[in-house]
C-alpha cells in the first residue's frame, strides 16, 4: 500500500513537471536563439550601411576592414553578396552554411531574415542571418553572417540541465514528502494489522493507538478498540458462565447421585434395579461432562505464557499413569523414546493433557489384545509425539470433526466420555503454537500426532527430576 501511494504521488509529480518544464525548455532555447539572432541582425544592418559604396563603385572600401576585424574578434564569417549572388567582399573564415541559399533569396527580395527559428541541443547547422543592401529603394545585394551554433547549443544544454536538476530535486522532495505522508496515513492501518495478529495469537489485551493518522482512521482505530473490548468481554463472560455453571452443577449432581444411590436397597423389582443402575451411570457420565467443561474453560482462559518442558519425561510419566488401566483391559501400552531429553516450549500442562486425551482414546477404542505405542522424537525444529493404536480408526470425514466439542462418532455413542478430550487438547496445542493431526495407520488403527516448537536457545529449561523420569519410563505392558 505504501509503495502504491508513493508511486501515485510520484507519477502525478512527474506529469506536472513535464507539463511545466517542457514549454519552459522550449522557451529557453528560443530565447537564446533570439538573443543571438538579434545581435547578428544588428551587426548585419551596420555592415549593410557600409557596403553600399562597395557595390556601387566596385571597390572594397571600408567594409572589407570591418568584416576582417569582425571575423578576428568573434570568429564569425560574414560576406557581401551582390544581386547576382556573387561574393563581393568576405571575411577570412567565411563559409556558406546549410540554408544560406534560402536565406539569401529572401534577403535579395528586400527582407531581412534568419534561420533556423530555434537552436536545439541536437541542431548541427549554423545560424544564418541576411540583411538586404538598399540604395534609394533599390536592392543592390545583401550582407550574410554565418554564426556557428555550438555556443548556443551549449547555453541551451546548460539551461536544460538546470531545469532537469530542479526537476530532480522536486521529485526527490516529492518522494520524501510522499513517504512521510503515506507513513502518516498508513501508520494506523499498519498498527491495526499488527494488533489484529496479536489478538488472533491470544493477546486479547492488545489495542491500537487511536491518536495516529487522519481523523477517519482515528475513528476506525477507536471503533476497532471498542469492538475488541466488547468481544473480549463477551468471551470472558461466556467462559466464566461455562466455568461457573459447571462448578455450580457439581454439588446438586453429587446430591442427586447420593439420593439415587440410596434408592437402591428399596428396589426389589429386577427392572427397577436395572433402571437404577442406568440412572447411576448417567449421573457419572454427567459428572465427567462437567469436569471436562471446567477443564476446557480453564484451558481457554490460560494466557499464552510459555514454559519449557521435557516432553520425553512427560510422555514417560503419562504412559506410566495409564499402564494399569491398559493392563486391566489387556492392552499393550509401550513407550518408544530415547533416554535423551526432548525439550519443548508450550503453555502449562499442554503436553500432559494432550497426551492424556490421546492415550485415553487409544486405550478406550483399541480393544482387548490391542496395542498402543507412544513415540517421542525431535523433528522439524521441535518435538513430535505420536500415539498409535490398533483400534477401528476413523474415516476422513470423522477425522475432520474429531476436535469439535461434544462430537462423537456414530458407532461409539455408548462408550464412556464427554466428547471434549480432543477439543481440550486442540485448544492447548494451538495456544502453544503447535499442531495436532490425526491420520489412519498403515496397518489399521489411528495415529494421533502432536508437534510442539523447541525452546529458544536463551530460555531457561524447567528442571526435571531425572531419577523420577527414569522410574516413570515403563516396560512394555502385556
Amino acid at each position: 500500500m505504501r509503495r502504491r501511494l508513493v508511486i501515485s504521488y510520484l507519477l502525478l509529480m512527474v506529469l506536472v513537471l513535464i507539463a511545466l518544464e517542457t514549454p519552459l525548455a522550449a522557451t529557453m532555447a528560443s530565447s537564446e536563439t533570439e538573443r543571438i539572432r538579434a545581435d547578428r541582425l544588428a551587426d548585419a544592418t551596420r555592415f549593410a550601411s557600409l557596403a553600399g559604396p562597395a557595390l556601387r563603385d566596385g571597390g572594397p572600401g571600408a567594409i572589407e576592414s570591418e568584416l576582417n576585424s569582425y571575423d578576428n574578434l568573434y570568429a564569425i564569417g560574414a560576406a557581401v553578396v551582390d544581386r547576382d549572388r556573387s561574393t563581393s567582399v568576405s571575411s577570412p573564415s567565411w563559409q556558406p552554411g546549410p540554408g544560406t541559399t534560402a536565406v539569401l533569396d529572401i534577403a535579395l527580395s528586400g527582407q531581412q531574415t534568419s534561420a533556423p527559428e530555434s537552436v536545439w541541443p541536437w541542431t548541427t547547422g549554423p545560424v544564418v542571418v541576411a540583411v538586404p543592401i538598399n540604395d534609394g529603394g533599390e536592392v543592390l545585394g545583401a550582407v550574410v553572417i554565418v554564426t556557428p551554433s555550438g555556443p548556443i547549443r551549449r547555453a541551451v544544454i546548460f539551461w536544460w540541465l538546470l531545469l532537469a536538476l530542479a526537476g530532480l530535486l522536486a521529485v526527490l522532495a516529492c518522494v520524501l514528502t510522499a513517504f512521510g505522508l503515506a507513513g502518516w496515513v498508513l501508520r494506523p492501518v499498519t498498527e491495526l494489522d499488527a494488533v489484529t495478529h496479536e489478538i488472533a495469537e491470544g493477546d486479547r489485551g492488545a489495542r491500537v493507538q487511536h491518536r495516529l493518522g487522519p481523523p477517519e482512521l482515528r475513528r476506525l482505530a477507536a471503533s476497532f478498540n471498542h469492538m475488541a473490548d466488547v468481544v473480549s468481554d463477551v468471551m470472558d463472560r461466556q467462559r466464566a458462565f461455562v466455568a461457573h455453571a459447571s462448578h455450580q452443577l457439581r454439588n446438586p449432581l453429587t446430591a442427586l447421585r447420593l439420593r439415587v444411590e440410596e434408592l437402591g436397597p428399596s428396589l426389589s423389582d429386577p427392572d427397577g434395579r436395572a433402571e437404577h443402575r442406568l440412572a447411576l451411570e448417567e449421573t457419572d457420565r454427567l459428572a465427567l461432562v462437567l469436569d471436562a467443561l471446567l477443564t476446557l474453560a480453564r484451558a481457554e482462559r490460560e494466557e499464552n505464557e510459555r514454559i519449557t518442558v521435557d516432553a520425553a519425561a512427560v510422555a514417560a510419566s503419562r504412559v506410566a499413569a495409564w499402564a494399569p488401566l491398559a493392563r486391566h483391559r489387556s492392552i499393550a501400552l509401550r513407550l518408544a523414546t530415547t533416554d535423551a531429553p526432548a525439550y519443548a516450549q508450550t503453555v502449562p500442562t499442554a503436553v500432559d493433557q494432550a497426551l492424556d486425551a490421546l492415550i485415553d482414546n487409544a486405550v478406550k477404542f483399541s480393544g482387548a489384545g490391542g496395542a498402543v505405542t507412544v513415540t517421542v522424537a525431535r523433528r522439524d525444529n521441535g518435538v513430535a509425539l505420536e500415539v498409535r493404536d490398533s483400534g477401528p480408526g476413523m474415516t476422513e470425514s470423522q477425522l475432520g470433526q474429531a476436535t469439535e466439542r461434544f462430537w462423537r462418532a456414530p458407532d461409539v455413542q455408548n462408550v464412556d466420555g464427554a466428547g471434549l478430550g480432543l477439543a481440550i487438547a486442540a485448544v492447548l496445542v494451538d495456544a502453544s503454537d503447535g499442531r495436532l493431526t490425526m491420520r489412519p495407520g498403515e496397518s489399521g488403527g489411528l495415529i494421533a500426532a502432536l508437534w510442539f516448537p523447541a525452546p529458544e536457545a536463551d530460555l531457561s529449561v524447567e528442571p526435571v527430576d531425572e531419577e523420577l523420569a527414569a522410574d516413570l519410563r515403563p516396560t512394555p505392558a502385556g
